[in-house]
């Protein structure tokens, strides 16, 4: 088609050029003509004729020369003006068919270099399918970064230049407590937060990028960090927020845990050393020598429990502590461990009873786990029970839970303190509970091993009213639904 179009301009340019030298060439033989006749009839003059015709001759001579030349010279011209006007169009359908390389067998190959413009139509029809391809994932990839951004549990805020909110989600808003559109000044000095939005975009590697504020009762951690636009200019700031509240608290927990332990420790090992100090450095009698010695042996006897306490504690953290979860009668194994504790209730003149209901099925958990939390609960009976007092013990189920129900008449736990026994080295009464050799861990220990066990405990109490405990563990009939 563009080698038809080139050859019509060709051959326009041709016939136009052609006409108007025809014109020219004729106008001017017939100007000499009407001289020629005018000379002969008025002067008569045959030589001037004769040289007239000479001229006229020279001319058309002179005229089919100029007509050959300008036929070549208007050949070459059409030739130069057509490859001007068609190139760009055949440039821009090699440049489709490169874009569109591998989708071209679908078009037909008896049209290649044949129909120029079927190429350039299938080109452009190729590009405005592609086009449209890459508009509907940019639309996809859009949409999926706007999901994530409104479900994520981190704030994302992204701030122009000049400090005005390009984007914002919804726990940014909840974070800061943002209920209208503000600029980053307004947003951050209400915190307090000493930051510059400047200083943050162009001084980015000598400016912290990360603070930390408090709202309300919860501490977030801000992160600010500058982005670019296409031509790598600063074009604004990114701020990342995070509720970091868990983990503060998680850390001043491991700090009073360290410091408790060290005091545990300290404490006994005070002790033993004085003790020993004076059998050493002076004379005693048999007497307060025994009686030396064996406050040595309970102390010592004392930190091996917190020592062994840890331990557990420490292998339940790590998950080292594997649970061997098996079968067992809940009944028979209470039963087993109350009974073992009858010597400690008659020293302290108590009174137990331990009722088990004949249709409580076996349970699944690790046997040697549960053993050694119904041993901590009804130690912790017996300890804080005074002479006289009683202590009861019920096996049941009900739902699908096997329960064990511990009561007591003892000392009683305030209302305030209930939710922060579970707490490592917690004790309502701190100085009665080391003098009985508690070492603080018990119930901690009792919790991480029902939880192991999917099971729950839950504690009442009132002081001088007793308390109880009630534990849940799974059954057989549990773990085979």
């Amino acid at each position: 088609m563009l080698k038809n179009i080139q050859i019509k301009i060709v051959l326009a340019f041709m016939i136009i050029g052609l006409c108007g030298i025809s014109i020219l060439g004729i106008s001017y033989v017939y100007s000499l003509e009407n001289m020629n006749s005018q000379i002969t009839q008025d002067l008569g003059i045959e030589e001037i004729s004769n040289i007239i015709n000479n001229q006229m001759y020279q001319t058309r001579t002179m005229t089919i020369i100029a007509i050959i030349v300008f036929f070549i010279l208007v050949l070459i011209l059409g030739t130069i003006v057509v490859k001007a006007e068609t190139s760009p169009i055949k440039s821009l359908i090699r440049s489709a068919e490169r874009t569109i390389k591998g989708k071209r067998e679908d078009f037909s190959r008896k049209n290649r270099g044949k129909d120029e413009i079927g190429d350039l139509v299938f080109a452009f029809d190729s590009i405005n399918n592609e086009l449209k391809e890459n508009l509907n994932e940019t639309t996809r990839q859009k949409k999926q970064m706007e999901t994530i951004l409104l479900h994520m549990t981190d704030g994302i805020i992204a701030f122009d230049i000049e400090g005005k909110i390009i984007h914002i989600n919804p726990a940014a808003q909840t974070f800061l407590e943002l209920n209208e559109e503000k600029n980053f000044e307004e947003i951050f000095n209400k915190y307090n937060v000493d930051i510059n939005l400047e200083k943050i975009i162009y001084l980015e590697n000598w400016t912290s990028s990360e603070q930390k504020i408090n709202v309300d009762d919860r501490t977030i951690n801000l992160f600010f960090a500058p982005f670019k636009n296409e031509n790598e200019r600063p074009a604004g700031l990114i701020v990342v927020i995070q509720d970091i509240t868990e983990h503060v608290k998680l850390d001043s927990m491991r700090k009073r845990f360290v410091a408790d332990v060290s005091h545990e420790l300290k404490t006994p090992i005070t002790s033993i050393m004085g003790y020993a100090d004076t059998l050493i450095e002076s004379d005693v009698d048999e007497e307060t020598n025994k009686k030396f010695l064996d406050r040595i042996s309970a102390e010592a006897a004392r930190m091996s429990r917190l020592v062994t306490d840890l331990l557990v504690l420490s292998k339940y953290d790590t998950s080292k502590v594997k649970v061997e979860k098996t079968e067992f009668d809940l009944g028979e194994l209470v039963k087993y461990t109350f009974e073992g504790l009858d010597l400690e209730m008659k020293r302290k003149n108590q009174s137990g009873e331990c009722f088990v209901t004949s249709n409580v099925p076996l349970i699944y958990a690790d046997k040697s786990g549960i053993e050694r939390v119904v041993l901590n609960i009804l130690t912790n009976a017996i300890k804080y029970t005074p002479e006289g007092g009683t202590i009861k013990v019920y096996v049941g189920f009900v739902y699908n839970d096997a329960y064990i129900k511990i009561i007591d008449t003892g000392m009683g736990i305030p209302k305030e303190d209930l939710d922060k026994i579970f707490e490592r080295f917690y004790r309502v009464d701190k100085a009665r509970t080391r003098e009985m050799g508690g070492t603080g861990l018990g119930l901690s220990i009792a919790k991480e091993i029902l939880d192991q066990n999917n099971g729950m405990i839950d504690i009442k109490s009132e002081p001088g009213k007793g308390t109880e405990v009630v534990i849940r563990i799974p059954t057989k009939q549990t773990k085979a639904s």
